[in-house]
């Protein structure tokens, strides 16, 4: 006599699992002829390392500020990525973005205002969604480096539009 296997009741993972096998299955389907396709492009990696490092300049930013450019904008993708790395009390300048700018906190703790608005503490983990032509700045904290990951958008050539410095006044208004 045959043993008949009883049937589970589906769970939130079986069912997540499932699903996400089936979109997998079905990327690979939509992938792999586009992959022998010789017309198309190829994946390119950057190393780690191998772009250089840039000094925030002065006339954009008050305190020591490192930018390691990870992505450059193109027609593909119009929106750049780097991480920025604030020793404490570094900041940007006011500024906005014409297309926006996401920011992704990595390390330490940082600061950010949107003009009118207060000062906000943020932390590893959180984004920061900065919208098109909103006037903000962001930095590390009086006594703690920060790091975040910038994703900016990228409109008409234009990534970002520098204003005045934060006074001193402004970044401890907390």
């Amino acid at each position: 006599m045959r043993m008949m296997r009883r049937e589970q009741p589906a769970t939130a993972v079986t069912k997540a699992s499932g699903i996400a096998a089936s979109l997998l299955g079905a990327a690979m389907c939509v992938v792999a002829p586009i992959s022998e396709a010789s017309e198309v492009g190829t994946q390119k990696i950057a190393r780690a390392g191998t772009q250089a490092p840039v000094i925030g300049p002065a006339e954009n930013f008050t305190g020591r500020v490192r930018v390691d450019p990870l992505v450059t904008a193109t027609d593909e993708l119009p929106a750049s990525a780097a991480y920025v790395s604030f020793e404490p009390g570094a900041r940007s300048a006011w500024h906005t973005h014409p297309a926006g700018q996401r920011l992704v906190v990595v390390s330490g703790i940082g600061l950010t205002q949107e003009w009118g608005g207060p000062v906000q503490e943020i932390r590893p983990g959180d984004v920061v969604v900065c919208p098109p032509g909103v006037k903000h700045w962001h930095g590390a904290a009086s006594t703690d480096a920060m790091t975040h990951l910038a994703i900016t958008g990228v409109l008409d050539g234009k990534a970002v539009e520098w204003m005045e410095k934060v006074s001193d006044d402004q970044y401890n208004d907390r």
